[in-house]
């Protein structure tokens, strides 16, 4: 494994690691609430991130907690460059997870399924 790819793992996490304090503790805004940082990708060069992240909501509500997170993304930027020892601070990207709410949907098809099978 490259040296500079195993850093680029422990940035990124160390990145989750912030965002998730900052959002539970700095953050205001009453669209931002019921949030979990599913995961964080940074380009090798720390220019962009990509934050994953889900909520326990409804469309609407994601779509809130979007809004609210686009609201928040410079905030959270300049927090970041506080908290963290870096040259360059990403820019961050928040990107809906939708991976959680397919497990679900997969989990209950298959009990349907087996249920009609009893």
């Amino acid at each position: 494994m490259p040296k500079d790819f195993s850093r680029t793992l422990r940035v990124a996490d160390q990145i989750q690691r912030e965002l998730a304090d900052l959002i539970n503790h700095e953050i205001k805004d009453p669209r931002i609430r019921m949030i979990t940082l599913t995961g964080v990708e940074v380009d090798r060069d720390y220019v962009h991130a990509k934050i994953f992240y889900t909520t326990l909501g409804s469309k609407e509500d994601n779509f809130l907690v979007e809004k609210g997170l686009e609201h928040a993304k410079g905030f959270l930027r300049s927090s970041l460059s506080r908290r963290m020892k870096l040259r360059t601070i990403p820019q961050l990207k928040f990107v809906y997870d939708e991976s959680v709410e397919r497990g679900v949907r997969l989990s209950r098809l298959i009990d349907e399924a087996v249920a009609q099978e009893k």
